[in-house]
């Protein structure tokens, strides 16, 4: 049965592939070989499958070269795209810079002139205490002079009808001659001085009228002139206020209930109490200038509550010195295992030994090793607020000190978990990290 099929095989696959003899000869015989269909059939499906093998490994040599090759581009690619970047960063670094240190002079230059306007304000407000002073030394002796002329003038009246006889004067019953010469003269004398004192009231009134106009007319000007003081005041103020506001709002922060924890640590008061006397002339009520000028001086500790508010958050940035920045905060593959992790903080990269400087005002709460971190530094703020400075080659602080803004608190290193020399600086709030960029862009334009 099996012999059957395999000759019917045979046969129809000879309609295709005869059957072929390969002839051998020699010098004594000669021989062939017979090739049947079946292994012809045989022959040429190995040769196809060998050709299929060999077409098919050249065609995965030839695809994995060129992915290979444009995966070395995209990488070139995508180095190139994150150099212009890093360029790009840098350079808006550099802008930030000094655009940070424009805004600075520009905020020293306004508080200067608020102290000199404050200075030019107190000198004449003392100015117009010392006019209203003499004004009324003026009006008392203007009401003196007018009292002594009426007086005077009385008394004129009183020796004339003395002289004149009529009833009720000291001289009716006839005075003698010498005595009448004598009243005479009295009388010329106390006329003739009634009349200088009468010259000189109405020259002293004439004189007052004329320093009352003077004094109301520097009054007029001294009143313009605080008017512009309080209005540069109230500016310059503005000008320096705002921004400061725009910066906590922009790092997530409420200006209102920083400078309300500010005021509660800054808010001591004290001193021996000493009693004042009550005053007679009623309930003092202040001027529109005082209330202005009280206006401007809350104003002016505002402003103050916002500097010292804004020492103590890190709006700064840690590496003063040229850097590259390496690795942003977030989602990202792990630069040693190759996992994906959680990077909760930013990298800045840089020489061995670069200074790290204290981004805010704190105690140092730890300064030594710690597992991943390598040297560690991490300094606690106020508001909850907490920074930490990994893979230090020195650290130059001890626990519990005090540091400001801009101290040296270590050198740039490798040490721990990293691929190099840099820093990782992270900024917590309430134990939870956060992007430590915020805070630096958002005092791009202050500091």
């Amino acid at each position: 049965m099996t012999g059957r099929f395999l000759h019917r095989i045979d046969m129809a696959l000879g309609r295709y592939l005869p059957e072929q003899r390969l002839f051998l000869r020699t010098d004594h015989s000669t021989r062939f070989l017979r090739l049947s269909p079946k292994t012809q059939l045989l022959g040429l499906a190995g040769g196809a499958t060998v050709m299929a093998w060999a077409m098919l490994s050249t065609a995965i040599v030839l695809m994995d070269q060129v992915g290979a090759g444009n995966l070395r581009d995209q990488a070139k690619r995508e180095q190139a795209l994150y150099d212009e970047r890093i360029n790009a960063l840098a350079a808006e670094r550099d802008q930030a810079a000094s655009e940070a240190a424009a805004a600075r002079e520009r905020f020293e230059m306004a508080m200067g002139e608020v102290s000199r306007m404050q200075s030019e304000l107190l000198s004449s407000e003392e100015r117009n205490r010392e006019l209203e002073t003499g004004m009324d030394v003026l009006r008392k002796g203007l009401r003196k002079t007018a009292a002594e002329r009426d007086a005077a003038r009385a008394r004129t009246r009183e020796l004339a009808a003395t002289l004149a006889g009529e009833p009720g004067g000291e001289m009716a019953e006839g005075p003698r001659t010498a005595d009448v010469r004598e009243i005479l003269a009295f009388l010329t004398g106390a006329l003739e001085e009634t009349a200088g004192a009468r010259d000189t009231a109405a020259a002293n009134a004439s004189a007052a009228l004329e320093l009352a106009e003077a004094l109301a007319y520097e009054h007029d000007l001294v009143a313009e002139r605080n008017d512009q003081i309080f209005s540069s005041l109230e500016e310059a103020l503005t000008v320096s206020v705002v921004p400061l506001e725009k910066m906590f709002k922009s790092a997530g922060l409420s200006p209102d209930r920083l400078i309300d924890r500010v005021r509660q640590g800054y808010g001591g008061v004290g001193g021996p109490l000493v009693q004042i006397s009550a005053s007679t002339k009623g309930d003092y009520t202040p001027s529109a200038d005082e209330l202005r000028a009280r206006s401007l001086l809350d104003k002016m500790d505002e402003l103050n509550l916002y500097r010292i508010a804004a020492e103590k958050l890190p709006f700064v940035q840690p590496v003063k010195s040229a850097y590259r920045f390496t690795s942003p905060f977030g989602e990202r593959r792990h630069p040693i295992t190759g996992a994906r992790s959680m990077h909760e903080g930013v990298d800045f990269a840089s020489s061995h030994g670069t200074p790290i400087h204290a981004t805010a005002d704190g105690v140092v709460v730890k300064a030594g090793w710690q597992s991943g971190y390598g040297r560690l530094v991490t300094i606690r703020h106020d508001f909850g607020l907490e920074t930490r400075y990994a893979h230090m080659s020195k650290i130059r602080v001890n626990e519990g000190q005090r540091v400001s803004r801009g101290d040296v608190i270590g050198d740039m290193g490798n040490t721990g978990q990293s691929t190099g020399t840099h820093l990782h600086y992270e900024v917590r709030v309430d134990g939870k990290p956060v992007n430590p960029m915020t805070y630096i862009e958002a005092a791009r334009d202050v500091f």
